[in-house]
Parts: structure tokens; C-alpha cells; sequence
């Protein structure tokens, strides 16, 4: 076995002849014979338990410890610098972790890279190729992407699962090509994203309040305490919703638009119901306001568009003897659905309410006195 003379390397090296001297068949099986015969996984498993119960190896490390593994497993020739950019440490607690592995009778040897010298000590995963590429495409397409901490535990799920693919799906994987691929779209500012959304998911699950500066589409930059509930990704950005003092009320708050923010020592209660679940039902989009019906006659090819899918869970379609579609539904706020109503153009007639027909006879006007020729 070609061994690099690098001094960690020659270390491992006598580690590995001292504690891997042992049968083929032992080797096939994964098995080591100067404990018995046990399954390496065994060892490891015992070596990092008793790390973790005498406080020598705090859960980053543990983390960081499978983590590498399962990189080794699916990548080739991978250097300490690597491995330090894969992870997020310094090259020098690389070296440390390789050695605790093989400690732990991790049979890791170096040849223009580390490597594994059995890769049959973790059980294979059973995942077909049809499961495996489904459970890929998931990942990949998850917006929690733009998070910064959720993305980092998203590349290390799918080196795990690459790791622990069974040869024959792994053979498959290597040949077939990317079929189907899922671009979400937003328009999230992903650098402010990253920077918040881990200390509101603590605040969260710790239920403390928030101190905040928040930029607001009407009002500008606001100071606010807020006793955050729950985060959501929903239209084209993630968005937390937060009992805000100063509104005193709920309110739902765009994460990229948060400028600043401090998690307070302050604990507060939860309000019993108010849930992801429930929250948005008679909501538009996002935001909410007084509940009204909205009746609303689409035509032509915008009675197509209603009739192709659906808009609203809570919606009503009735389809009339011209063609035509009267479309109601119960929404919190007018302002989003206003929106959408427009887009539809001169194929779209608002029956009711009153107050919303009015909303968009002043945008007709207005748009009359814009684009007048004259």
C-alpha cells in the first residue's frame, strides 16, 4: 500500500500495521480482529460515546467526525485543505480528526489524498436509483440553500446519502443523466438571509424576544421588539411571523429586510393557536387585513387560466353558459389579490366589493391619464 512520508501519514501508517494486521476475510467483513472480531463501526460508535461522556469531544466535532467520513467514502483524493474547506476548520483540526478516527481503528491510509483502505465497515443505504434521485432533486431544490447554516447540513445529507449508496445504484448514478431540475424562484437578498436566520430560529425555539431595526416598504426603518413564532418560505422569499409590541399585534416580517438584530434575555409566552398551519388560510399571499368576499368575472383566455388550476384553497369557480367564469373567494386584505386582478388586464371584472371596484377605477384613471396620447 503506497504510503505518503508526510509525518501524520507515517504516523497512520504504523497505526494501520499495528491495528489492521489481520485476514482478507476480516477485511472483507469489516471486522477487527484485535477486538474480538467486532465490526469497526462498533468501535467507532464506542470510541466517540466515550469521547462525548468525558467531555473530550464536544457535538461539532462528532458532527464533523461522521461528516469526513462519509467524504472520504464518496470522494476521491481529498487533501487535508479540502477537507478543511469542506468543513469549515483549519487544516490543523483536520489532522486531528484523522488521527482520532484512527484511533477509533478507522483503517485511513494517504496516497495523493486520504483515503479508505475497506470501505465495508458502514452498511450500504437501500435506496433504489429511483429514490435516491427523487430524495437528490429535494435537496437541491430546497430553498433552505439561501440560509447559510441549513445549507451547510443540506451538502452534508447529501454526502451522506452519496456515501452510502449501494454499488449498484451508485453505478447507475454515474450514467444517468439529470432529468428533471427545480429552480425556485425569489427574490430573497441571500447575504441578509444568512446573516439572520439562524439567531431567529434560536429566538424561536428558545422563545425569547428580538430586537430588531426593520425596513418597511412604507414606513421605512422601524425599531422593534418582537416575540417570533414561527419562519415560512412562502411566495418568492423566506418571511418570520412575530407578535410585534409595537404594532401590538401580529405581524409578518420579510427576513432580508431585518437590518439589525439582537436576541434579547427575555422569554415570553406563546399564544396558544397561532400555527404555520393555520395562519395564512384566509390570506392572499402573505399579508392580512379586514376579511371580505371578492367576486370577480373572468373571460376569454383568463377563464382558461382560472379553470387550469387552482388559485386559493378556498376558492369557488362557477363556470357560466357564455364562457365566461364568476370566481369568489374570502381573503384577509384586498391589497395582493388587487395585484393579481390586474394582470389580468381588461379579461378580468370585479363584481364585488364596492370598495374594490373603486380601488381599480382609480388605477384605470390613473393609467388613462399616463399613457394619454394627448
Amino acid at each position: 500500500m503506497p504510503i505518503s512520508t508526510d509525518p501524520l501519514s507515517l504516523r497512520m501508517a504504523g497505526t494501520y500495521k499495528s491495528r489492521y494486521g489481520r485476514s482478507m476475510r476480516d477485511e472483507r467483513m469489516g471486522k477487527c480482529p484485535q477486538y474480538g472480531g467486532q465490526p469497526i463501526l462498533t468501535q467507532i460508535v464506542k470510541r466517540i460515546y466515550w469521547c462525548r461522556r468525558h467531555d473530550t469531544m464536544g457535538m461539532a466535532k462528532y458532527d464533523r467526525l461522521l461528516y469526513v467520513l462519509n467524504l472520504l467514502r464518496s470522494r476521491k483524493s481529498l487533501n487535508a485543505a479540502r477537507l478543511a474547506e469542506e468543513c469549515g476548520v483549519t487544516e490543523r483540526s483536520i489532522y486531528r480528526d484523522i488521527i482520532s478516527l484512527s484511533e477509533a481503528n478507522v483503517p485511513i491510509y494517504y496516497d495523493n489524498g486520504y483515503k479508505l483502505a475497506s470501505g465495508n465497515f458502514l452498511p450500504p443505504l437501500n435506496f433504489s436509483f429511483e429514490e435516491y434521485s427523487c430524495l437528490k432533486l429535494a435537496l437541491e431544490s430546497s430553498p433552505l440553500e439561501m440560509t447559510g447554516h441549513n445549507a451547510n447540513l443540506l451538502r452534508q445529507i447529501r454526502a451522506k446519502v452519496d456515501a452510502g449508496l449501494s454499488d449498484v445504484t451508485k453505478r447507475k448514478k454515474r450514467t444517468a443523466p439529470d432529468v428533471t431540475h427545480i429552480d425556485i424562484d425569489t427574490t430573497l437578498a441571500r447575504e441578509n438571509a444568512e446573516l439572520f436566520y439562524a439567531d431567529i430560529e434560536k429566538a424561536i425555539s428558545e422563545q425569547v424576544r428580538l430586537e430588531i431595526d426593520y425596513e418597511t416598504i412604507e414606513h421605512g426603518l422601524t425599531h422593534r421588539t418582537v416575540e417570533p413564532y414561527f419562519m415560512i418560505f412562502r411566495g418568492r422569499a423566506f418571511y418570520f411571523v412575530a407578535f410585534c409590541r409595537l404594532r401590538d399585534g401580529f405581524r409578518t416580517f420579510r427576513i432580508d429586510r431585518v437590518r439589525k438584530l439582537t436576541c434579547t434575555d427575555d422569554h415570553f409566552v406563546r399564544q396558544s393557536g397561532v400555527n404555520a398551519r393555520d395562519y395564512f388560510d384566509d390570506a392572499w399571499r402573505l399579508y392580512s387585513g379586514e376579511s371580505m368576499e371578492v367576486v370577480i368575472r373572468f373571460v376569454g383566455s383568463a377563464a382558461r387560466v382560472i379553470q387550469s388550476g387552482q388559485h386559493h384553497p378556498r376558492e369557488k369557480v362557477e363556470p357560466s353558459e357564455d364562457g365566461s367564469i364568476i370566481y369568489r373567494v374570502t381573503v384577509a386584505g384586498t391589497e395582493e389579490i388587487k395585484r393579481w386582478i390586474l394582470g389580468f388586464g381588461d379579461r378580468a371584472e370585479v363584481i364585488a366589493p364596492a370598495s374594490l371596484r373603486d380601488e381599480l377605477r382609480l388605477v384605470g384613471e390613473y393609467l388613462i391619464s399616463t399613457y394619454n396620447s394627448d
